[in-house]
């Protein structure tokens, strides 16, 4: 499943950097500060939790932080999901470890001024997870937590549940005079809503040996519930026109090409609340170099976020004034289908 709203190596990133510099203090007193990341959602088939620690040595503190004994702990942690729901206690979630072999490689960049970029600076390909396959009841509270050799660490989240959308129902319209509207009711425990519409399409053009099934996709906007208990109905605009300009940009011009609509998929990922206040913190930015940046964590006795999210998508078909518009006013190679 693609996951709009969270990047495990961005919040690293952010959070890591912040506390290591990159010169050394050989004077410095060492703290071990645990750096923790998780996202629970009750649809996953797996729950991951990402435990590093912030680290200093001598020399360049990114160029450490591509050496795995530099974040990693020289142990495994005690760590597991306590659920409660009702009052009464659910069996514990002991999680366990395993070692991501897929991760991308580090990438260094040198531009033409000489300044360096490192992508995905930690490292890699091989990152330690912790990890449940147990399946997490979203009626239910969670606390998460950690036992250290001397110390344990704890966080709570609610879990976001299962919602709907209410608005469009069977035919989606995308219209060059007026803005349409989708509507969904905000689920409990959730607060961020982030909107995407990805469009569907048949292609097949000359040399191809099978139609090929494609997409445009493109974030619509976010939406902030009041309040976390679901009872709100949400709803925002998106503008027809963009649609139009959007394929107009995004479609390779292929010579005699055909294209079939399909369906458009509205996609809607929420966020827990402790979720909504990290993306809002880490997102804002600061007005001033002497600002100082804001951290946002709801770990105790660590540093980093454990929060909830759910996704949810909903195939609705094109309307037949917007497949006719699509074809009639638009050199796209897009044709009816054929009966």
């Amino acid at each position: 499943m693609k996951k709009y709203l969270f990047s495990t190596i961005i919040f690293l990133s952010i959070i890591i950097l912040s506390n290591c510099s990159t010169d050394f203090d050989m004077y410095a007193d060492y703290e071990d500060v645990t750096i923790v990341y998780g996202i629970a959602d009750f649809s996953d088939d797996t729950t991951w939790i990402k435990i590093t620690k912030a680290f200093t040595g001598p020399g360049n503190a990114i160029l450490l932080a591509q050496n795995p004994d530099s974040s990693n702990y020289s142990y495994k942690l005690d760590v597991k999901l306590l659920g409660k729901k009702n009052g009464v206690d659910l069996v514990p979630i002991i999680c366990d470890t395993i070692t991501i072999h897929n991760k991308k490689i580090t990438e260094v960049i040198i531009k033409e001024n000489g300044d360096t970029i490192i992508l995905n600076p930690f490292y890699s390909p091989d990152q330690l997870m912790y990890y449940a396959v147990t399946a997490l009841d979203d009626e239910a509270e969670y606390t998460l937590v950690i036992n250290k050799k001397e110390e344990t660490l704890t966080a709570v989240t609610g879990i976001v549940e299962s919602f709907h959308i209410i608005k469009p129902t069977s035919r989606f319209t995308f219209s060059k005079t007026s803005d349409g509207l989708i509507e969904w009711r905000a689920p409990r425990n959730g607060v961020r809503n982030e909107v995407y519409l990805r469009f569907n399409y048949l292609e097949y053009a000359s040399g191809y040996t099978d139609t090929l099934r494609k997409s445009v996709e493109w974030f619509v906007g976010t939406r902030n519930s009041k309040t976390d208990e679901g009872t709100e109905d949400l709803q925002i605009a998106y503008s027809g026109t963009r649609f139009y300009d959007i394929l107009e940009s995004e479609l390779e011009p292929i010579p005699n090409v055909e294209r079939w609509a399909d369906s458009v998929d509205i996609t809607i990922a929420c966020g827990s609340r402790d979720l909504a206040n990290y993306l809002s913190i880490n997102t804002a930015g600061t007005t001033t170099l002497l600002e100082e940046v804001p951290v946002f964590t709801n770990i105790d006795g660590g540093t980093g976020l454990f929060a909830s999210r759910h996704t949810i998508v909903k195939p609705v078909r094109l309307s037949t004034p917007t497949e006719r518009t699509l074809i009639m006013e638009h050199d796209l190679g897009f044709k009816f289908k054929s009966k």
